[in-house]
């Protein structure tokens, strides 16, 4: 049952009071203003600045018609004095639903009761839910969906053919171009998607498949007020990314999981993967290389963020976290150091009230059950402090252990960073350079690098090998002063994680002193 036939039945089953969570007000007028006419009712909008008008009345001639009906109580009158079948829709009317409004609630109350022996129906529209304890049995609430690739085609087709007798606009959408498009814009009201086809036409003159990451732009916009997620821009690829060539063709085989053909396939959307391993050896990177590759917005994940000082306002910024993410799906959650965000959520108890408890719950609970295309990059750094729960298949699904770059991922990463610096890597002598960098992890070859610059700078020269070299020999890997946690690790993930540089099960080997 789609939800246009839903709302129906409930209303030809004479349900008093719909409550309708969405910021789409318009969407909603349009979709009752159909049903109605089928059922042969009228259909009447009322705001607190107009009262009650006929739906989609001119916005002039709302000024002077039944200013009286301004007031909640008047218009819950203007509802029973109506005879003819008809549909109200109060819009916004969820602050006169607090607590303190006593003759508003108890007024819908009985109207409620007799509503049921009549062929007049409310249906509140709000962005949030207010609905008092008096009133529960007496309203049903519904969540309007958001715009589906079908809607957002219709949309686009007609932008399109109001654009065709302008020469100077170029529209260059093929059936590809226009998917792509139509499944960045997924997420966005239809509005929003409006807005930002339009900005797209003023500023480019043109529309065509390769503009998601201006309709990625306006996602940010909902990720900004949000303020519970950060979004950030897609501005890494995997040529940046040394080694991690399982890992690489992992993703780049779920890369079209997302498009129509993939779900006529039988193929489900990827639910997400955790990235375990030593630090700096690139599984933040990869997160951020996920996004560029899907082409999908990359939101970071805060646990830190998500902590109040109210109790349970930890559980709900959680909530409110997931619903923003899924409401811009399909798209990439970046979960940074897990490990971090929920340790000691087995003593939870005895500690913080049994908050942290409460809120690996919610989010597992999500990870098991999330329907959106959300696919969630979790890293972390130690497994004595992941909960087991969060390991179990189903959840995530694949475990990849990242491990110290080998002596040829060395040698890729030295030419990555070289290039990136605007010098040619053929001019130094990576075979010493990998050799001096054994058990040095990525990020610890890119600041060597950056400091052999500083010292070539210094001394007003050009860098060579032996600023790299020098650099090098200055630097104590973590894999030396961490010894004991990185054998451990790599213990641990022999047959329970996948191998994300090597197709092969690796066996742990003692790293030297």
């Amino acid at each position: 049952m789609n939800f246009q036939t839903e709302i129906e039945t409930l209303i030809r089953a004479r349900y008093p009071i719909l409550y309708l969570i969405t910021n789409e007000e318009m969407r909603v007028q349009n979709l009752i203003v159909e049903i109605a006419a089928k059922r042969q009712k009228k259909v009447y909008e009322w705001t607190f600045s107009n009262g009650i008008v006929p739906a989609g009345a001119s916005i002039q001639s709302k000024t002077s018609r039944n200013a009286s009906t301004k007031d909640p109580l008047a218009a819950l009158d203007q509802v029973i004095e109506q005879v003819e079948p008809a549909i109200f829709l109060f819009k916004d009317f969820h602050p006169f639903l607090t607590k303190n409004n006593y003759a508003i609630i108890r007024k819908l109350k009985d109207i409620a009761l007799h509503l049921k022996n009549s062929f007049k129906t409310i249906i509140l529209i709000s962005p949030v839910m207010e609905i008092p304890a008096e009133l529960d049995k007496e309203v049903t609430v519904l969540i309007f969906p958001q715009p589906t690739k079908e809607d957002l085609g219709v949309l686009l087709d007609k932008i399109v053919a109001e654009l065709r007798d302008h020469k100077q606009i170029q529209i260059n959408l093929d059936a590809e171009g226009r998917d792509r498009l139509l499944s960045a814009a997924l997420g966005l009201t239809l509005g929003e998607a409006e807005n930002v086809f339009a900005k797209i036409i003023v500023q480019e003159q043109c529309l065509n498949g390769n503009h998601v990451n201006e309709v990625f732009a306006e996602k940010q916009q909902i990720i900004r007020k949000s303020g519970l997620l950060e979004y950030y821009s897609a501005d890494e690829d995997f040529s940046n990314v040394g080694g991690l060539d399982v890992l690489k063709d992992w993703l780049n085989k779920r890369s079209v999981a997302f498009t129509d053909e993939a779900r006529a396939f039988g193929l489900p959307a990827p639910k997400g993967i955790l990235l375990l391993g030593v630090q700096g050896c690139g599984k933040s990177l990869c997160a951020k290389a996920v996004s560029r590759l899907w082409q999908l917005p990359l939101l970071r994940f805060d646990m830190g963020r998500m902590f109040g000082s109210l109790v349970g306002s930890s559980e709900e910024n959680v909530r409110r976290a997931i619903a923003v993410a899924e409401s811009v799906a399909p798209a990439v959650l970046w979960v940074d150091e897990i490990d971090k965000a929920f340790v000691g959520s087995q003593s939870s108890g005895a500690t913080d009230g049994g908050t942290t408890a409460r809120v690996f719950g919610t989010f597992l609970t999500w990870l098991s059950e999330k329907k959106a295309p959300v696919f969630v990059v979790t890293t972390a750094n130690d497994v004595s402090q992941l909960p087991p729960e969060l390991l179990r298949k189903g959840r995530l699904d694949e475990i990849f252990y990242v491990d110290l770059p080998s002596a040829e991922d060395r040698e890729v990463i030295f030419k990555i960073h070289l290039t990136k610096r605007g010098r040619d890597a053929a001019k130094f002598d990576l075979p010493a350079m990998v050799v001096a960098s054994a058990e040095f992890s990525g990020a610890e070859i890119e600041e060597s690098i950056i400091s052999a610059l500083y010292d070539a700078f210094y001394d007003k020269r050009e860098l060579d090998t032996g600023h790299i070299l020098a650099a090098l020999a200055q630097t104590v890997p973590l894999a030396k002063t961490m010894s004991e946690k990185i054998n451990a690790l790599r213990k641990w993930a022999v047959g329970r994680a996948r191998n994300a540089s090597a197709a092969t099960v690796f066996v742990p080997s003692e790293i030297t002193e």
